[in-house]
């Protein structure tokens, strides 16, 4: 650029005389005149020029400081565009300093400068001073005590976490965290060695941590030769420091790493009983962050953090003693009342018993006498692993002496199912062998038991009524007893039953009683109802309340179920080629049959016998039944109903259906209560309900039948209210098969 009069090429001139005075300044110093140019320039500038390689022309002498400035482009424009703005403040005396710092930063170092415009002359406008001061080691001062601050903060947060941290995991992710939140790192992880030695991503602040998990899993794979900062940290007791991931050439990785710049890496050791139990890392955003005053924080802050887990393990331990059995592993008396407190109040809300076995292995003493203390101990944890096996929850078990165990049964439907269950279990493990070395044992038991809530209403009564019911087992030489003699006697009784119920099935002792249906408009026979019944050949007919709700209980239903179905199915066939008028029988299915997920197959198999056996067949099925899983219910029944079966809702009323559940029922038949027979002629209420039934019924096109017709006034009504048919002690009682088909089904209609 051409300096153009006379006047400015000796203000030039004099510049350049005054620039000697200025290179004894550290500064980077130039002198600019009125309009920016740069009159002189002092030794640092050339200096800082030369080291930089910007000795282009342009550079120096006669350039515009303002032109380049407002020329900058990149991501120092905003910084250079400050700049020109200050130096025109202070040029056209609007400022009289100007002050900003910069960073300067090159590949190989980083410097920040602090940038000094003033007027040349004091207190006139038409030049100025502009010095940049290199700064950089007071910027790394402020830094370097920033990040001992911001350590300090998360030794403080971790510190306080400690205190009140019980569990290690949340310890790792709460220091984590804190790591990043506190102390301005831009991620956080924890790897942990478990006893095995195999590392695992404890906590990580990042949300994807799929990058880092193949570097644990490359770890994993050969700890000894992995050749990551990560094996080298957890193969070791120090620090592993990389100040520079992008160059760090200990990483054969560092590309992939560091696509969006380089950063800083620490790796700090985590202890246990003096080895290495994991791994805290931090990274820094930027490249060079830990210094040695840095670094000891971290250590000491890892220190704490080891202590801490320390701590939490010796909690472990102590809360472990306190709670378990050391010997077995499984709860002690403590826990395990805990548990039953629980399991009661479960039981309680769901309205149903709970059971509580004590047992206590017969002879033990013999055995720790004769094969000693250690044989002893193995049968324990032996006995301890079986009745954890065989009752699929170590939360149902427990182990309350020396030679005693606690097993709950958080739900019991009978009382007979508990001594079934029992027993049975109590038989499979006297069949077990115990092997110790060369020996071989069975060992017999003693148990007593309790129920809740019959008694008792707490966890420590219940088990206390427990202990007495083993005791009184011991002292007696029963192998098991309940709390009360009474309840003693009433499963006994329960038991018996049930095994008289299985002879009778095997014996052939159950027998078909059929209830005819009648028409209300012709009277004539329409159908049957096919009822169980057992003929015991010492005392006769059993009434069907006392031996039924066994058979439920106790599964024999399924059983005795299918046999009823194949009997009805065999009757039917028989009146057919008898001549007889063959009508349809109704079954009643139970709700164990209906749940079984194999029922429709089973009917399937049934009527599988003859081509017209679906159509004499009618299943019955309760409302409140079907509506334990209508979506089952409508699957299964529309299988059946595709066989050419027909399918009765019986009790109907009684289940509280939904209407729109109502009509999508794949059903025939609805079949009235006999409790809302009997109202109807006490109330007008029950009229009009019976009439509501009735209509609703035929409007969704089903026929209905009316139970437990017993009145000539109840079958008036419900003729009057266009019900189809009946059944009742009004025609008749169910009676045997062969009154019915000499009574029924032989005589003139």
């Amino acid at each position: 650029m051409q300096v153009g009069s006379p006047a400015e090429r000796l203000h030039l001139s004099d510049a350049a005389r005054q620039s000697a005075i200025l290179n004894g300044l550290p500064a980077v110093v130039a002198l600019l005149d009125a309009r920016g140019f740069i009159l002189s320039v002092n030794d640092a500038w050339h200096r800082f020029a030369r080291a930089n390689a910007i000795q282009a022309p342009g550079h120096g002498l006669g350039l515009n400081y303002l032109e380049v400035c407002d020329g900058a482009r990149g991501p120092d424009a905003a910084e250079a565009l400050e700049a020109a703005a200050g130096i025109r403040a202070v040029l056209t005396g609007n400022s009289a300093v100007f002050l900003m710092e910069y960073a300067c930063h090159s590949p190989q170092t980083q410097r920040w400068f602090q940038m000094t415009v003033t007027p040349l002359a004091d207190g006139r406008p038409g030049g100025a001073v502009v010095m940049h001061l290199d700064i950089t080691k007071r910027r790394q001062a402020e830094d370097s005590l920033k990040r001992l601050n911001r350590v300090y903060a998360v030794m403080s947060g971790i510190n306080a976490l400690i205190v009140r941290m019980g569990d290690r995991e949340e310890l790792f992710r709460e220091a984590c965290r804190i790591a990043v939140a506190d102390g301005g790192f831009t991620v956080a992880r924890v790897v942990e060695l478990d006893a095995n030695g195999t590392a695992r991503i404890a906590a990580s602040t990042e949300a994807d941590t799929r990058l880092f998990q193949q570097i644990v899993d490359d770890y994993n794979r050969d700890p000894e030769h992995s050749l990551s900062l990560l094996a080298v940290a957890l193969r070791s007791d120090q620090p592993v420091i990389s100040n520079d991931v992008a160059n760090d050439t200990r990483l054969p990785n560092r590309k992939a790493l560091t696509r969006e710049g380089s950063y800083a890496l620490a790796l700090l050791p985590l202890m246990a009983e003096k080895r290495v139990s994991g791994t805290l890392i931090l990274r820094a955003r930027e490249a060079g962050m830990f210094d040695a005053d840095e670094l000891r924080l971290l250590r000491e802050l890892t220190a704490n953090l080891s202590f801490a887990l320390e701590l939490i393990e010796q909690r472990k331990q102590l809360d472990y003693l306190a709670y378990y059995d050391a010997l077995t592993g499984l709860a002690n008396r403590t826990l395990f009342l805990e548990r039953l407190a629980q399991y009661m109040r479960s039981a309680a809300s769901g309205g149903h018993k709970l059971a509580v076995f004590l047992v206590d292995l017969d002879r033990f003493r013999n055995i720790n006498d004769s094969l000693g203390r250690p044989a002893g101990d193995a049968l324990l944890r032996l006995v301890a692993e079986w009745l954890t096996r065989n009752t699929g929850n170590a939360h149902l078990v427990a182990r309350l002496g020396a030679d005693q165990f606690a097993l709950v049964l958080p739900q019991v439907k009978a009382d007979s199912g508990v001594a079934h269950l029992l027993e049975k279990t109590m038989a499979a493990f006297l069949e077990h062998p115990f092997q110790l070395d060369d020996a071989v044992l069975r060992i017999p038991t003693k148990v007593g038991v309790a129920l809740y809530p019959d008694n008792g209403s707490t966890a420590d009564e219940l088990l206390r009524n427990a202990e007495a019911a083993l005791k009184r087992a011991k002292a007696s030489g029963d192998r098991y007893l309940f709390y009360t003699e009474r309840m003693t006697e009433t499963v006994a009784g329960k038991l018996t039953l049930e095994n008289q119920l299985r002879q009778a099935l095997a014996r052939g002792e159950f027998v078909l009683h059929y209830q005819p249906l009648v028409s209300l408009t012709s009277g004539k026979l329409t159908g049957a109802e096919a009822l169980i019944r057992w003929n015991d050949p010492l005392t006769g007919l059993v009434p069907p309340g006392r031996f039924i709700p066994v058979l439920e209980e106790t599964g024999l239903i399924n059983e005795v179920g299918r046999w009823a179905l194949r009997q009805a199915i065999a009757d039917h066939l028989r009146w057919r080629a008898a001549g007889l008028p063959a009508v349809r029988i109704s079954v009643n299915v139970s709700p164990l049959q209906l749940r079984d997920r194999g029922f429709a197959e089973q009917v399937r198999a049934a009527t599988g016998v003859d081509p017209r056996a679906a159509a004499g067949l009618e299943l019955e099925i309760t409302e409140s039944l079907i509506m334990e899983d209508v979506k089952h219910s409508i699957s299964s029944l529309q299988a059946i109903r595709a066989l050419g079966v027909t399918i009765a809702i019986d009790d109907f009323g009684t289940g509280f259906s939904s209407l729109s559940y109502l009509s999508k029922l794949p059903v025939d038949t609805l079949k009235i209560d006999r409790s809302f027979v009997k109202e109807m002629t006490a109330a007008p209420e029950g009229l009009a309900l019976v009439s509501t039934i009735i209509n609703l019924a035929h409007a969704m096109k089903l026929k209905v039948v009316a139970e437990g017709v017993e009145t000539e006034e109840q079958s008036r009504l419900l003729r009057l209210l266009d019900c189809d048919e009946f059944q009742g002690f009004l025609f008749s009682k169910p009676v045997p098969r062969e009154v019915f088909e000499a009574s029924f089904l032989a005589a003139p209609q």
